[in-house]
């Protein structure tokens, strides 16, 4: 039996569509908050707070369509790491970094943040939700002494910041592992 549509047996067909299935699996749950676009001046904010280099690598955490990592590979020619949930921003983030001529320092992955290994990272970035910054604080503390912690919105609960300004209205944090609140 053929496709009429690709004019293939119906077994390749079968096969082609399974294997592009394989590559975007779908979220193992659903997502903890909606996408939600972090405002370009309020990106340009954290990246500064965060004091970004091209040392850096930038872990950003419900990472959406990809902006955070792609302005810090743009602007500071830091290497990054989007973890989303969700495959559909996932391949919107891998496409805005091809896009962007960043796709040689920006990686997207579709991981469960709150499992996904975030070792590597001298910064991590987060847009999420008060309960979800609070489950994640733990995780956030073990990271190695220096790593940068920036929060637009919402902060880590009972984890004091060092450091908080105000952009367009809305709240920006910092903290940095291992140092004291001020």
């Amino acid at each position: 039996m053929r496709c009429r549509a690709f004019g293939l047996p119906a077994v390749l067909v079968l096969l082609f569509a399974s294997a592009g299935a394989a590559q975007q699996p779908a979220p193992s749950r659903q997502p903890d908050v909606i996408f939600v676009p972090t405002p370009s001046e309020v990106v340009d904010a954290m990246l500064k707070l965060a004091k970004m280099t091209s040392n850096d690598v930038v872990y950003d955490l419900g990472s959406g369509d990809g902006r955070i990592v792609i302005a810090a590979a743009k602007m500071y020619g830091a290497r990054g790491v989007g973890i989303d949930i969700d495959p559909e921003r996932t391949r919107e983030a891998t496409a805005n970094a091809r896009a962007a001529g960043v796709a040689d320092k920006a990686t997207f992955l579709t991981e469960d943040l709150f499992t996904a290994d975030i070792s590597p990272a001298t910064v991590v970035m987060l847009y999420l939700s008060p309960p979800v910054n609070s489950r994640l604080a733990p995780k956030l503390m073990q990271l190695k002494p220096g790593t940068r912690i920036v929060s637009h919105a919402f902060d880590l609960g009972s984890w004091k910041p060092q450091q908080r300004v105000m952009v367009s209205d809305r709240p920006v944090f910092l903290w940095t592992v291992g140092a004291k609140a001020k």
